[in-house]
């Protein structure tokens, strides 16, 4: 029954309600924000950062994503025993390499030198790029935090006998879900989403699995720890970039862009 009930929190209520607060909260940042020119105000209001209405996420589709997540919880123990019996030392290299976009060397760099890059020149687009970036990432990782605190997950290499069903709510344990993960998808989708190239697109997302796969490889997490993380990343960015709506939570609107100008946004970028 303990199982079953860290199952629930983890995959259900707990990180939709989680990211829907902390995107929620986000817009009292604006008055700390530079204020927003009318003909961007006029524009962002009708279009945000997309070209279309945000899409509203239905309790169907979080439960089908949910549902995913719960399914391949069933594959963690034949996953972590078959990688773990076929590690090698070049996937420890790659591994090495890849888990770096789940850390603040790379994906904060990212975020604040693209909001310092806009300052700099003085170009509010691409310093609001930055921003909705950097706001995917803040998101993702509170979230993502509360989310393991709340779960309390065992990792898969703090016992000799890992068993990937246990859960001790409010533990310390913080395998559910995978930090390293949501970091690295919610940087590779809030980027993808300004970089309209989709060879960038496809090596971003191809980056992030790869981040995913280290942890996995290195032992720290489970499948499903990678997956929830993943689905905590790209939502966070989605929230953030005006793609999706959640619980009525949305993009900030200091952070709002005119459409006109996504289509130069992949030339700063």
């Amino acid at each position: 029954m303990r199982n079953l009930i860290g199952w629930c929190l983890a995959v259900t209520f707990v990180p939709a309600s989680l990211i829907a607060q902390v995107a929620r909260a986000a817009p009292r940042l604006e008055s700390w924000a530079p204020p927003l020119p009318a003909s961007l105000a006029t524009a962002g209001s009708s279009s945000g950062s997309s070209a279309s209405e945000p899409h509203a996420v239905q309790w169907y589709e979080a439960a089908a994503v949910a549902g995913i997540v719960v399914a391949s919880g069933f594959l963690d123990a034949t996953v972590q025993d078959y990688t773990q019996t076929h590690r090698t030392e070049t996937k420890d290299d790659i591994a090495s390499v890849f888990r770096h976009m789940g850390q603040p060397e790379v994906y904060a760099t990212v975020g604040l030198g693209t909001i310092l890059t806009g300052l700099i020149a003085g170009d509010d687009d691409i310093a609001r790029a930055g921003g909705r970036i950097t706001g995917s990432l803040v998101t993702a990782g509170v979230s993502n935090g509360i989310i393991k605190y709340v779960v309390g997950r065992t990792r898969p290499n703090h016992s000799s006998e890992p068993d990937p069903d246990e859960f001790a709510p409010f533990s310390g344990n913080v395998s559910f879900p995978s930090g390293h993960t949501a970091m690295a998808f919610a940087l590779a989708a809030s980027v993808s989403n300004e970089v309209h190239f989709w060879p960038a697109q496809v090596g971003l997302y191809g980056a992030a699995t790869l981040t995913g796969w280290s942890r996995i490889n290195d032992n720290k997490h489970w499948l499903s720890d990678v997956l929830g993380g993943a689905a905590v990343g790209i939502t966070s960015a989605m929230i953030m970039d005006g793609k999706w709506t959640l619980f009525g939570a949305g993009q900030p609107h200091f952070l709002a862009t005119p459409k006109s100008v996504s289509a130069s946004m992949s030339i700063a970028f």
